[in-house]
């Protein structure tokens, strides 16, 4: 079911099933379909993905683009859903966005899952310099290109999938496409994060160039105040599409289903 009904609502979509209700949120580039390898394989389950504002289907929506804006939609969309009983999945961008809402301990949230997530305190690598480059990632097919296939990814995807992949990076509102690696990026939320109260499990991809499992490991894990860290092998920043089997078996295995 593909829902948008409020105004300025982010586009979403929630098949029913049985809960507790996973709520997948995108990294930055990706859309509600970055998660479909994922949930395509959680047979049965209460899903829901959303298309941040900016992105994909939400990419008219106005900004801000902020990462409290994207906290404050997920909330809303989760009421527009009637979501009361859930685990948010956060990708990169996602993840980040998903320690907010954490930390606003809304009812019925039992825990989080930090996909390579963008860490609570950022890297040192995250120079003025380094966003000012990452900002013009996906300024054209050919920067796009060389992002997905040298930096994003570290297995060979099918053609299908590197398309899919080019198609989403290249498809947000421009203010939303600058907001993350000029901003959002280099957030400190260190002290949002250990507020969180829910368990947690952050997983990192062993050949991730963008989030690597040291920085997840001292820059994400000290924050939160129960978190279980694995280390999926032989991927990299793109795990929902890059090792989706081992991604839904450490998902199924911190929430199964009730």
């Amino acid at each position: 079911m593909t829902r948008t009904q409020q105004p300025l609502l982010p586009t979403y979509d929630h098949r029913p099933g049985t809960g507790p209700t996973l709520v997948f949120l995108h990294y930055w580039g990706g859309s509600a379909r970055t998660w479909d390898f994922v949930v395509d394989r959680l047979t049965g389950r209460d899903v829901l993905t959303v298309d941040f504002r900016g992105w994909s289907r939400s990419s008219g929506l106005p900004g801000p683009y902020t990462l409290g804006q994207l906290a404050d939609d997920t909330l809303a969309v989760l009421a527009d859903a009637g979501v009361t009983d859930y685990v948010l999945v956060g990708h990169s961008m996602g993840g980040k966005v998903a320690q907010l809402v954490a930390a606003t301990r809304p009812v019925g949230l039992r825990g989080i899952v930090l996909v390579a997530s963008g860490p609570a305190k950022p890297a040192a690598q995250i120079t003025p310099e380094y966003r000012e480059a990452l900002s013009h990632a996906y300024d054209s097919d050919e920067s796009t290109a060389g992002a997905r296939d040298h930096v994003l990814t570290a297995s060979e995807l099918p053609a299908s999938v590197k398309a899919q992949i080019a198609t989403d990076s290249r498809a947000g509102a421009d203010a939303a496409r600058t907001e993350w690696p000029l901003r959002g990026i280099a957030e400190d939320i260190t002290a949002h994060t250990r507020t969180v109260s829910v368990p947690a499990l952050v997983v990192a991809g062993e050949n991730d160039q963008v989030e690597p499992v040291d920085v997840l490991r001292d820059n994400l894990v000290p924050y939160l105040s129960q978190a279980d860290f694995t280390v999926i092998p032989h991927t990299g920043h793109l795990i929902p599409l890059e090792a989706p089997a081992d991604l839904v078996d450490a998902i199924t295995a911190f929430t199964p289903a009730a």
